[in-house]
């Protein structure tokens, strides 16, 4: 008989670590004059109604999922996003600091929103130079890349051949998939809200398996 060599089906490595990175739901709109409250100076707005509604989805897409864990910021925004899936799960989320959203200095209680709607010029060289510090009071993008990476990497080495849930935020999925990849800074900024981003770590070696998933969300 003949033997037939078939396509092989991705496994992670043993002893990695399969990360779900999710994105926290839409939070609600910046105002003019209108500050959201802050967390050690983030801002830290709650989920909108749209968001909320987006939480629903990721929990009941994921309430099946083989979860040893599930992971949130210091931003309530990924807590409200996380609790429908917790509570599927029967599991307290624990929190790793380094995984918080990118700090925008002086815009970050909704300014920057404000200013990105309108064009302006410092936001778009900071795009043009994927340079968050072209921001007045803003982390630099290598001092970004370097916490979430650390972030990363403490939830890895707790997991090893498990799987977790992480929600966190935009520039964080866009850093961490960019490091994983060698990839432009910027490359993988603008995740949905709500969508599903999958990232193994084996070690310190990290790969991207999935971005921005939003077959969930209707």
């Amino acid at each position: 008989m003949t033997q037939e060599y078939r396509q092989s089906v991705y496994m992670p490595p043993q002893g990695a670590a399969d990360l779900l990175l999710i994105r926290h739901g839409e939070s609600r709109a910046a105002r003019p004059g209108e500050a959201f409250p802050t967390v050690d100076g983030h801002g830290d707005p709650e989920l909108h109604p749209n968001g909320e509604a987006q939480a629903l989805a990721v929990g009941e897409r994921l309430k099946s999922e083989p979860l040893a864990a599930i992971y949130v910021t210091t931003l309530r925004r990924t807590h409200q996003t996380a609790a429908p899936l917790a509570g599927h799960l029967n599991l307290q989320p624990m929190v790793e600091p380094d995984l918080r959203e990118v700090f925008l200095g002086d815009w970050d209680t909704g300014e920057y929103r404000i200013r990105a709607a309108h064009g302006d010029p410092v936001i778009q060289r900071a795009h043009d130079r994927q340079e968050w510090g072209e921001i007045p009071g803003a982390e630099t993008t290598a001092q970004l890349h370097a916490r979430v990476r650390s972030g990363l990497l403490r939830i890895a080495a707790r997991h090893p051949d498990q799987r977790v849930a992480v929600f966190v935020h935009g520039g964080v999925i866009g850093a961490a998939l960019a490091m994983a990849c060698g990839a432009q800074a910027f490359a993988f900024n603008g995740a949905h809200n709500g969508s599903i981003s999958r990232l193994v770590i084996h070690g310190e070696r990290m790969a991207v398996r999935g971005y921005n998933d939003i077959s969930h969300l209707g």
